[in-house]
């Protein structure tokens, strides 16, 4: 790629070879100056290369921002607050894809929804507790990863030695892409891989949690995504709310079959197209008074 070395991973044996085997040399982040113009200069988590000063950063924030425990101390403020205006790029990211994929497949629409309205028809709110209950919307939220991780290429990576994968020499300095996207579409690790099917999660235990590496959209290993669970709470909050309290219809002149599901060039995969949606109030908000 120009004067830089660059590998790019496209099977689930390689990837686990950079993100697990030999995690220790592939933990690095390049300094490239695109990226030290745009991100602190290459100093916040998700760039700043690995040593001691990224180690004792990452410790702050999972102990003070980022656990699970922490992301569910924070469910009573997200129930109360805007669920979307505090959305980062990611968490609005896969709300988007997870809605499109929802009306363009109107029976998992209909699954999805009924099973929100059964778990939450006495509280009449979405709750924590109630949460833990959604299996299917949990399959959905699964799904749209699969089908749209939101950093296709994941954060590129940077070997620290040289080393060898898949029995390739790779010099020091390399810098390595893990294409998340094109491993989970492989027909050879997915049964119908273009295909929307939350339920193919009912059977198959295959997680995004970093030992599955056909399926990687948060990454894996020391530099796996922090803020996962975060992301993850507001995705599933914000979708039981869009789902338990509204229906939802695409404009007249728009078809489902033929909704734009193209993709917007960009280190973020967005729907280039915005998306457009009737919303029918079914359950109106609790009034706060």
């Amino acid at each position: 790629m120009g004067e830089l070395l660059v590998i790019v991973v496209s099977s689930r044996e390689a990837a686990e070879e950079v993100l697990k085997t030999h995690d220790a040399i592939f933990c690095s982040r390049p300094q490239m100056e695109t990226i030290r113009s745009v991100r602190r200069r290459g100093s916040d988590i998700a760039f700043a290369p690995y040593g001691n000063e990224w180690r004792q950063l990452r410790k702050i924030c999972i102990l003070e921002l980022l656990s699970r425990k922490r992301v569910q101390s924070f469910r009573a403020i997200q129930e109360e607050e805007d669920l979307l205006v505090a959305g980062t790029d990611t968490v609005l990211t896969i709300i988007d894809w997870a809605m499109a994929e929802l009306m363009r497949n109107p029976l998992v629409m209909s699954r999805a929804q009924s099973e929100v309205r059964r778990v939450f028809v006495e509280q009449m709110k979405v709750t924590e507790e109630g949460l833990k209950k959604l299996s299917y919307l949990h399959w959905v939220i699964k799904e749209t990863l699969r089908l749209h991780a939101p950093g296709p290429l994941l954060i590129p990576r940077e070997s620290q030695e040289t080393c060898r994968v898949m029995g390739y020499d790779v010099p020091k300095g390399t810098i390595v892409l893990v294409n998340a996207w094109a491993i989970s579409r492989d027909p050879e690790y997915w049964d119908e891989p273009e295909t929307f099917k939350p339920e193919r999660f009912e059977s198959d235990t295959r997680d995004f949690r970093g030992h599955d590496f056909e399926f990687t959209p948060f990454g894996a290993g020391r530099r796996m995504c922090p803020g996962m669970s975060f992301a993850l709470a507001s995705v599933e909050l914000a979708l039981a709310n869009l789902l338990f309290h509204f229906d939802w219809n695409l404009p007249d002149v728009v078809d489902a079959n033929e909704l734009d599901m193209a993709k917007a060039m960009g280190f973020m995969c967005r729907r280039k197209a915005e998306l457009w949606l009737k919303p029918i109030v079914r359950v109106p908000f609790a009034s706060e008074n």
